[in-house]
């Protein structure tokens, strides 16, 4: 018996992924370097199965496996990757598929598809969301590498993936070399966005409204069956309801210094470098970054102070006006993942389905949601959408929460509770709307102190110009270029 597919590293993804593989029929090859976790899977979890091959060696391995031979990486992001390949590559043969299924680096599946092209072998590099509950009963998986490896691997991704309400799989070809991690990417990047919205929210209900626990697990329940259906809205509601030992709310016993593993920093500096406004995300990246100086916050919370002022208004129509600026961010924050995205398509020469991406991120991920079908919609409708809030659906949507918006992020403001990543959403929508915006004089500035030149309204684009300000800087302008 040989196996269809092998997968290396027997964490707890990995195993998730063999058991979820081998109930859809497929006979799975495992190794892991430490040879007692194999054995410890096979007599546990993998007991019993006699279409799960577990393996000691790289040799027995690839032995196992039917040709051409198609082999994925569930190891940490990074060097180890590169390892197991080069440990790989004496054992394959040409048209051999290697795929990783790790959190790696967009330029390093770049790298790994050009390189292992050179010597004959095939590369996946493919993003995979939905925790170790997803990897078991269905995640979303985002493949991207060599076009030529996916007819070979798509009916086993396919049948593991999540399915989404209409049954179609939330998996599919997304794109060349990187751009399948880099949606994983930008997928990480915008759960950091709905993480930060939602915590947001529940600080405006727990220090500006004063809400227990339990009234905003209600609420939150309540929400879960709005616009806002969502995996993150539901795992909320359940924390808010989870008490400790001592019979007090656990949320309210945890640390208040966020962590991060770097995918939502990577998003944010891709972001900066191809000149993409996603700053929602890079807001959400900051907060947490702001949370982790937990000792300076408790000595600046003696020292600074902010405004004597509590809330006197309508605690329930409050509560649905955070509901509505929620839900008005969370647009926004799509839009600009989106955004990046398509930007990066064009910049790297990715073919990539915009529609594909919202139906692979319905089911299985950590930002599915309802109104991702709504996406897919936008995009099916017009595939060369610039931008979400421009459908007609989605600008209709914000139109109906833009008061409660803007009410949300001044009561906020004047009540001194931080609130990043509704004010950036909203100051990026004001600023999209925006006709003319004040950049003429930063034009301007930047010709007077460095000659950089500018455009004119009143000449074709493309004509630059160089305005001698104080008379004696002469007429000789900088070379003119963006960044």
């Amino acid at each position: 018996m040989q196996a269809d597919i092998g997968l290396i590293g027997l964490a707890v993804m990995g195993q998730n992924l063999v058991l979820n593989m081998n109930d859809n029929g497929y006979c799975v090859a495992v190794y892991n370097r430490t040879v007692a976790k194999t054995d410890e899977f096979a007599s546990g979890p993998a007991e019993g199965r006699n279409t799960i091959i577990a393996t000691r060696s790289i040799e027995e391995f690839v032995a196992a496996l039917k040709k051409p031979r198609r082999v994925m990486l569930m190891v940490k992001a990074g060097d180890v990757v590169d390892r197991f390949i080069e440990t790989l590559l004496p054992h394959l043969e040409a048209g051999d598929i290697i795929i990783d299924g790790g959190n790696s680096h967009f330029p390093d599946s770049v790298r790994r598809t050009a390189e292992l092209k050179q010597q004959g072998i095939l590369f996946i590099g493919t993003g995979v969301s939905g925790g170790e509950e997803g990897a078991r009963f269905g995640p979303s998986i985002m493949p991207g590498g060599n076009a030529e490896a996916w007819p070979a691997v798509k009916e086993i991704f396919q049948a593991v993936a999540a399915k989404a309400p209409d049954g179609q799989p939330c998996c599919d070809w997304v794109g060349e070399d990187g751009s399948g991690h880099f949606v994983k990417m930008v997928h990480n990047g915008i759960e950091y966005g709905d993480m930060q919205l939602i915590a947001e929210a529940y600080q405006l209900m727990h220090s500006g409204l004063g809400m227990p626990a339990d009234e905003m697990h209600q609420v939150f329940a309540e929400w879960n069956k709005t616009e806002l259906d969502s995996y993150l809205i539901e795992i909320t509601r359940d924390i808010l309801a989870f008490k400790a030992e001592d019979g007090t709310p656990m949320v309210e016993k945890i640390l208040d210094a966020a962590g991060q593993k770097g995918t939502g920093k990577w998003t944010g500096i891709n972001a900066l470098e191809l000149g993409v406004p996603v700053t929602l995300i890079v807001e959400a990246v900051f907060a947490r970054a702001l949370s982790s100086r937990k000792q300076e916050r408790v000595r600046a919370a003696q020292l600074l102070s902010g405004p004597a002022r509590s809330f006197s208004g309508n605690k329930t129509a409050f509560v649905e006006d955070i509901r509505k600026a929620l839900l008005a961010s969370k647009i926004i924050s799509y839009t600009q993942g989106f955004m990046q995205i398509a930007e990066a398509a064009a910049s790297y020469n990715w073919k990539i389905n915009m529609g594909g991406v919202a139906n692979m991120w319905r089911g299985g991920c950590i930002i599915r949601s309802a109104f991702l079908g709504d996406i897919k919609r936008a995009f099916d409708k017009n595939a060369e959408l610039d931008s979400l809030i421009l459908d007609d659906f989605f600008h209709g949507l914000i139109d109906t929460c833009q008061d409660s918006w803007r009410r949300v992020v001044a009561e906020a403001a004047l009540l001194g509770i931080p609130v990043p990543a509704f004010a950036t959403a909203l100051a990026f929508y004001d600023g999209y709307r925006t006709e003319r915006l004040p950049a003429n004089l930063i034009q301007a500035q930047r010709d007077y102190f460095g000659a950089h030149t500018y455009e004119r309204v009143d000449k074709p684009r493309g004509e630059f110009f160089h305005t001698n300000w104080t008379g004696s800087g002469g007429n000789v302008a900088a070379g003119t270029y963006n960044v």
